[in-house]
């Protein structure tokens, strides 16, 4: 139809311009040109930029025949004019029009998007099996899945955060939480800023059901416990069997060598013999002695923590070249006898570690007494270690391990630092209560 009127026009100016004068004619410039913006504007708001580019272009090929006329019949240049207006129209309004309809239909597209992700939320938000409430800036529920609806009974809408969890606390610190709901299970709070929408802040929080995994973590914990005192009983037993028994009897041995060795008429090499082996029975004696005050430090159950760590130090100081410094603050007190026992374990297993591993030259033991809490740092100026490199080392990471188990299950946590060339610290802090 847009191409029949363009081809109308043109005929009918040609037939204008051969039949009627131009001096005496209805029409002195022809039927007006201007006529052609019909079809091509009808042409850019139907199809765009293609559509009024391929109408100007058309007419002024259907022109061509009426710009031949002698001068008398057409009017050349005024066509001309009139042609090269038309086709500038149907350019630029054909732009301007194309560039609208690719904007309508990105905002078309991008309109369909967001409807297919809020129908796929929504298809999730329905049917996860998890509890999930949608809250608004003041804590209420603005909406809750099945899940929850099902969890919570009854009316959820419109209810309090708080109310519904038992957790009077600002929404921004319950994520990671777990609470214990009336289902008697156990669940973990996920909190999700999501982007507002009607101007008011909103937040998912979803209740991820954790009652198997604490149950698991419960038994490993108490199991973890279990071992650890039955490790100590076997520790406290076999330092006792070791005091009362073999150290006696090494010790009444040196004795009888040594009353052997001064009797009456023994010749002199027998007495050098004798001698020699008391003094390996003395050494045989206080290799005990140090191996029972390893496995069950008298101090620790007598005197209590600081005591126990100082005559740790003192030892190691003896024993070995390796210079230690005890440094403690705070008001000490005596603390529970498991709390000192995993505190002197602490700190007995990175001494080990460090005489083994680190070829530190001094070991400084820092002990905090805080209100609630005790803190625990041993450092040295060893070798150190990359951190991420522990879980492959062959043997020296499980007193790494033991420590932290002991801090975990104290109610407490181990932190470790260390790099290639700057020590190692390691730091423990424990409740007291």
């Amino acid at each position: 139809m847009v191409q029949a009127m363009v081809v109308v026009i043109a005929v009918a100016h040609l037939l204008v311009d051969l039949n009627v004068p131009t001096e005496s004619g209805a029409f002195p410039s022809g039927l007006p040109v201007a006529l052609l913006i019909l079809p091509v504007g009808y042409a850019a708001l139907r199809y765009g930029l293609a559509g009024s580019a391929a109408t100007g272009l058309w007419a002024t090929l259907l022109w061509l025949p009426d710009l031949l006329l002698p001068g008398d019949r057409g009017h050349a240049g005024g066509d001309i004019v009139d042609l090269a207006l038309v086709d500038a129209v149907a350019f630029i309004f054909g732009q301007r029009i194309e560039a609208e309809r690719l904007a309508h239909v990105r905002v078309e597209r991008a309109t369909a998007e967001r409807l297919a992700v809020e129908a796929g939320y929504r298809q999730l938000f329905e049917a996860n099996g998890a509890p999930i409430l949608v809250l608004g800036g003041t804590g209420l529920v603005r909406e809750a899945n099945p899940a929850a609806v099902a969890l919570f009974g009854g009316r959820v809408l419109g209810r309090d955060m708080a109310e519904l969890l038992g957790e009077e606390m600002p929404s921004g610190e319950l994520a990671g939480r777990v609470v214990h709901l009336a289902d008697e299970r156990d669940y973990r709070i996920e909190l999700v800023a999501l982007t507002p929408g009607g101007g008011e802040d909103a937040a998912q929080l979803m209740l991820e059901d954790v009652t198997q995994e604490r149950s698991e973590r419960r038994r490993a914990t108490r199991y973890a416990a279990l071992v650890v005192q039955a490790e100590e009983d076997q520790r406290r037993r076999l330092a006792r069997e070791l005091h009362d028994e073999p150290l006696q009897l090494f010790l009444h041995l040196a004795r009888h060598l040594e009353a052997l060795a001064d009797a009456a008429g023994v010749p002199p090499a027998v007495a050098s013999r004798l001698g020699e082996a008391r003094s390996q029975a003395l050494d045989a004696a206080s290799r005990l002695r140090v191996l029972a005050r390893d496995l069950r430090p008298p101090a620790l159950d007598q005197l209590g923590l600081v005591p126990a760590l100082s005559s740790l130090l003192a030892d190691i100081e003896e024993e070995t070249e390796l210079a230690t410094v005890l440094v403690v603050s705070g008001r000490q007190s005596r603390l529970s006898p498991d709390l000192e026992l995993g505190a002197f374990r602490i700190v007995q297993e990175s001494a080990r570690n460090t005489l083994r591993h680190a070829a530190a030259l001094q070991l400084s033991v820092t002990v905090e007494f805080g209100a609630d809490e005790i803190t625990l740092c041993a450092s040295d100026d060893g070798k150190g270690f990359v951190l991420e490199e522990v879980d492959e080392l062959e043997g020296g990471h499980l007193g790494l391990l033991g420590m932290a188990e002991r801090a975990s299950l104290l109610g407490g946590h181990l932190d470790l630092r260390s790099s290639p060339g700057l020590g190692t610290v390691v730091r423990a802090v424990l409740p007291l209560s």
